[in-house]
């Protein structure tokens, strides 16, 4: 487990594409229970360890995730990511150029749980929840290119799908229209960035995550521009 960063009140954990953030019907151990015993035997606490969830990755995706390890920081975590106050950054690597180099997404998403899939229209419809996503083409190689995502709703896959929906399905993401998997079973999407005051002191963090131990990754990495060279 690759700690990001830690202090009393949050933790933060970048996640691989075979783990989930909760428990579900797999019965798989999570994340937030690797988290727990971390915790415990870090600091020899006796009893349970406190953790709090404050968002979710879907298990094929990879990056960062913030755990509250108080219930003061739990609380107003969860408000900043309700009401979208913090900056959330991805990466993901598709292999069609998209329809422009950078374009703010303005879509309808409906969920369809039995499927577990979103599907995506131009207009309001019934059970449509508006989704706003922007992309920018940041890197390309000579068979994909890497989209840099600032996520302004956080839907079900509003990724995956939104992207899908405009001709660029995710890298490895067979439930979306990519024509085949990732030899390590997950998508080529990666939770890169975070952003947010803290919800104690009040000071700003600013958290990148590595991207995953993988050629295509590594090399994209290298390719993309610096923090310094985007401002």
């Amino acid at each position: 487990m690759e700690i990001l960063y830690e202090d009393n009140h949050i933790i933060v954990v970048n996640k691989t594409c075979s783990e989930i953030v909760q428990g579900d019907k797999t019965g798989d151990k999570p994340l937030s229970e690797m988290v727990q015993e971390y915790l415990k035997e870090k600091y020899a606490k006796p009893g349970n360890v406190f953790i709090g969830v404050t968002h979710r990755l879907d298990r094929p995706v990879s990056g960062l995730v913030v755990f509250a390890k108080t219930s003061k920081a739990l609380s107003r975590l969860n408000e900043m990511f309700r009401t979208h106050n913090l900056t959330k950054r991805y990466w993901a690597i598709v292999k069609n150029m998209p329809p422009k180099e950078e374009e703010l997404l303005t879509n309808y998403l409906v969920r369809n749980e039995r499927m577990n899939k979103t599907f995506v229209y131009d207009k309001q419809v019934k059970e449509g929840k508006l989704s706003k996503l922007s992309y920018k083409v940041i890197a390309k190689s000579e068979n994909y290119y890497l989209l840099e995502i600032d996520l302004m709703t956080g839907r079900h896959h509003q990724i995956r799908a939104q992207l899908a929906h405009i001709g660029c399905p995710i890298k490895g993401d067979l439930k979306y229209g990519f024509d085949r998997s990732n030899k390590d079973g997950g998508i080529s999407l990666h939770a890169r960035n975070v952003k947010f005051i803290h919800p104690v002191s009040q000071k700003e963090i600013d958290i990148v995550a590595p991207v995953p131990d993988d050629t295509l990754w590594k090399a994209f990495e290298q390719l993309a521009p610096t923090p310094e060279e985007h401002a």
